[in-house]
Formats: C-alpha cells, structure tokens, sequence
C-alpha cells in the first residue's frame, strides 16, 4: 500500500515540477513523457530478464498488458485491440494516475499531463524490447483512458 502512495505522490511531483518551471510557458509535456521513456526502458530490462525472447509483436504486446502493467500499476490492462497491422489500443477502465482527479468534464483538459509518463513509459519499453512506436494517450471519460501505439516499420 505504501509503495502505490509512494508512486503516486512522485508521479505528481514529477508533473508539477515540470509543468511550473519557467521555461515551459507552454506547458510543453515531452520532459514528462522522457522521464517515462527512460523509466519504462529501464523498467522492461528488469522484468524480461530471465525471459525468453517473444515470439512476435503481438506477443509483446500481450506481455506488457499484463506481467509489464501489473509490475506498475498492480492491474492488467481491460482491453487490448488491434488492428494486425501495427495499430494497437490499450484501454484502462480505472487509470490509475486519473481515479483521484474529479470525474466532471471540466477536468479532461488537464488529462494529458496526467498520461504522459505512461505513454511514455509503454514507449520506452517497447523500444528497449526492439520495437519502435509513437504512443498517444485518449481520455473522453474519466478515470477510463486508452493508449493508441502505433508501431513504426523499418
């Protein structure tokens, strides 16, 4: 129980802290969305270390739906869709970084700052796992949030 407060209380300092610097007038969120990359890269090594290889994207992706997203957030993902062609969505019903954000429709417009250092995170492992994405982030409801992840072919 300590450890989620813990997580929670860092990851809104983190926010603040980034967001309130005087040179991010524009409250410009890559800083945010880096700190996740770097954490998810490093976050991923850990975990697949005494891992197999995967077999295929799909099967990566089912893997951070569950064992990656468990580790964090102590929850698997509810949904996971995709399109067989590099399309993948994510869907957390009860996000955790947005549950204790009032549910009303005027809070949605601080919504991104809040899912940045997930997106972030997902992207960093991914990358460290050998598959390069552009991850983005959409909440029409709160706490419900879905990552798209887009997986770029090279």
């Amino acid at each position: 129980m300590a450890e989620e407060a813990l997580l929670e209380y860092l990851h809104s300092e983190i926010v603040n802290y980034i967001l309130t610097k005087e040179n991010n007038k524009e409250n410009d969120l890559s800083a945010i969305e880096y700190i996740g990359y770097s954490t998810g890269y490093r976050i991923i090594e850990r975990l697949t270390r005494e891992l197999i290889r995967f077999k295929d994207e799909l099967d990566t992706m089912k893997f951070i739906c569950t064992d990656f997203w468990t580790s964090i957030y102590k929850k698997q993902i509810d949904n996971l869709r995709t399109n067989h062609q590099g399309v993948y969505v994510l869907q957390d019903n009860a996000f955790r970084f947005l549950t204790h954000l009032s549910s009303g429709s005027q809070y949605l417009e601080h919504a991104p700052k809040y899912v940045a250092f997930t997106c972030g995170i997902i992207r960093g492992s991914l990358a460290n796992l050998g598959i390069t994405s552009t991850v983005t982030a959409e909440v029409q409801t709160m706490p419900s949030c879905k990552f798209h992840i887009q997986v770029t072919r090279t």
